[in-house]
Order: C-alpha cells, then structure tokens, then sequence
C-alpha cells in the first residue's frame, strides 16, 4: 500500500490502464450518501460514469453500501478487474491522502464491520482522523474536503485511462 496525494493518482490509474481498458475494468466504489465522510465512494461512483467509464457500481442515485455489497459482488463478471474505492479514517499527517494498492480492500474496517475484501486495485481516501468514535466522525467530515477527494480520484482515472 502506497500513500499519495490526488496528484499522483493518474499515476496509479495509468499502471492499471496499461494492461486493461477501461471496458475491462469495474469500478466499485463503496459508501453511503446518508454520511458526508463515507460519501466519497457513491461522489466518486458518480463522477466516475459522468466522465464515461462504463462499468461503474455505487454512485449517489444507488450506492453501495455494507447491506449491499455482498449482492453487487456476485453480479461483477469473473474476467473484470475491480478497483475498490472507499473513504477511510487515518493518522494525522494522512488526511487528504489517499491509500493505493495493486491488492484488495477491506471495507468498514473503521466502523468493525466484516465485510468480504474486494478488488485487485484499491484506494482508499483518508477523509478524517481515526477516533474513539468513528461513526460520529464520519458523520461530522467535511463535504467539500470529501468532494475535492471524490474530483481527485475521478480526474486521476480519467488521465491515467486517457479519456476526454
């Protein structure tokens, strides 16, 4: 796992694009819009098919949630890649930043929820400091730092993808 800002996103999505079209790939992009710090999945989901990348699950109109991602798993067909996207609570120093990785991720750790991991790409969006109570915090995140995060990731596919 690789910690780097939005500006080095391209970079990640580029190694990606380099052996898989964005036909190829499945975008799951993990949260809920009932929370502004877990909002960055289903922001990111949407700006992601805004921006013409076909396969795209979770976005703001049906994100994919704790309740449903088990679901939305079964139906990603076995040849397609899937990148993993969600929001996550980090140290000081982290915030803003994002966590890449060429492995899984493992979604609602935060929270103390087992959730299967998914994806053969990952990255995940330190949108606020881990706490005592990470519920209350997620809860209590920035909506604009969450969309500046959500339009760094989407802009960093779009690039490394080479779409217009």
């Amino acid at each position: 796992m690789k910690r780097v800002p939005g500006s080095e996103l391209s970079a990640f999505f580029s190694r990606i694009h380099e052996r898989f079209g964005a036909d190829e790939v499945t975008f799951v992009c993990i949260g809920t819009d009932r929370s502004t710090g877990d909002a960055l999945g289903p922001l990111t989901g949407t700006l992601l098919k805004e921006k013409g990348f076909p396969h795209v699950i979770g976005t703001l109109a049906a994100p994919c949630d704790a309740v449903t991602l088990e679901a939305e798993i079964g139906r990603i067909p076995a040849e397609r890649q899937v990148i993993a996207i969600d929001a996550c609570l980090g140290q000081p120093g982290s915030m803003g930043l994002f966590l890449v990785s060429e492995a899984p991720l493992a979604p609602a750790r935060s929270m103390g929820i087992q959730l299967p991991p998914i994806g053969h790409y990952s990255v995940a969006g330190v949108v606020n400091l881990m706490g005592p109570k990470p519920y209350w915090t997620l809860q209590t995140t920035s909506l604009h730092q969450v969309m500046i995060m959500a339009a760094d990731i989407a802009d960093g596919a779009v690039a490394g993808f080479g779409l217009s």
